[in-house]
């Protein structure tokens, strides 16, 4: 057998285990899937040039119930200082100096200092994670929300859509679910995998209920290792799973925030699909990510209620915003 002949029996061979595969799956599932990550997931149920996502469940009856869960006006921050040592991965880099400042100016002697930054900012330290941050390899180009695609909305000087100056303000009901103290331990392994199950139990100890357009906030315990042990605290995470991840998709919240790098468990349960609870929540629904939070102060308290706050940063063409996320109850 010629070159040739070998080369039309291999395209054959593959065909046919294509078509075989594609049959297998529309027999198992009920529909062939279209994409690594199931059906096409677009246009976007807000629409086919939404740029928002589950931001638009952001409403004034949000706001307005919000406001009723303010009783003692107390206030919580629960965002981390942004700081030289604190956990980064070795990509990423965090530098903020004082450069050379002018010499005092007039007879009132005035001086001033102002600073030099430069790392990712976006993606460091308490950040939320934009519709523009996770995508899909496709064979049309790497896909995002809404079917927007890599060629369609980058340049070197950011996204032309999908950035987070189209996000808004989140002003609406935050809801704490404690799954540490729940599973009764001082903080998850790294790798623990939050279930269907723990969400269920955690929220019936703490008489909560989750509704549409709410921030859930899961409480890991990981960051007890922030700034206190950073290698291990880099080398893996408990969060949800895909399961879970359904879940909350299903209850139609806007955001998951986490005390954890990145919400979902790590290492992922199959090596072969990784950050794939990010695809879920992000590309395919619009549901945001708020990272690397403090939530001690706020389970110390009980306080698995309250009214939540957080304004992106409007940075043209960014894939993500830091800022100091509040609770107020």
């Amino acid at each position: 057998m010629n070159y040739n002949s070998r080369n039309r029996s291999r395209l054959m061979l593959v065909g046919m285990l294509a078509v075989g595969m594609t049959a297998a799956l529309t027999i198992a599932g009920g529909v062939s899937e279209e994409t690594p990550i199931g059906p096409k997931w677009w246009p976007s149920k807000w629409g086919p040039e939404d740029q928002r996502g589950a931001a638009n469940l952001m409403t004034p009856q949000k706001v307005l119930e919000a406001t009723s869960l303010i009783k003692t006006g107390k206030v919580y921050q629960l965002g981390r200082v942004y700081e030289r040592d604190m956990p980064t991965f070795p990509h990423r880099t965090f530098q903020l100096t004082l450069p050379a400042f002018r010499s005092s100016q007039g007879e009132n002697m005035q001086v001033g200092r102002d600073e030099f930054f430069v790392g990712e900012i976006g993606q460091m330290g308490t950040q939320m994670d934009g519709l523009g941050h996770v995508g899909a390899r496709l064979p049309e180009g790497d896909t995002y929300y809404n079917g927007f695609t890599s060629s369609e909305i980058e340049d070197a000087y950011g996204l032309q859509k999908l950035g987070v100056e189209n996000v808004g303000v989140f002003f609406t009901r935050g809801v704490l679910i404690d799954v540490v103290s729940y599973r009764k331990v001082d903080r998850l392994p790294v790798g623990y995998e939050i279930t269907v199950d723990d969400l269920h139990g955690a929220l019936e100890r703490q008489h909560q209920t989750i509704g549409r357009g709410d921030v859930v906030f899961l409480r890991t315990g990981h960051s007890k290792l922030w700034k206190v042990d950073n290698d291990t605290y880099n080398s893996g995470e408990p969060g949800i799973g895909l399961s879970a991840a359904k879940w909350l998709i299903e209850q139609d919240v806007a955001m998951v925030a986490a005390d954890n790098w990145g919400i979902e468990v790590d290492p992922p349960p199959n090596p072969k699909r990784r950050i794939e609870v990010h695809q879920w929540m992000i590309t395919k629904n619009g549901i945001y990510f708020l990272e690397n939070l403090n939530l001690e102060e706020l389970a110390a308290d009980k306080a698995y209620e309250f009214a939540f706050v957080f304004s992106p940063l409007r940075m043209k063409g960014a894939t993500g915003s830091p800022g100091n996320p509040i609770a107020v109850r």
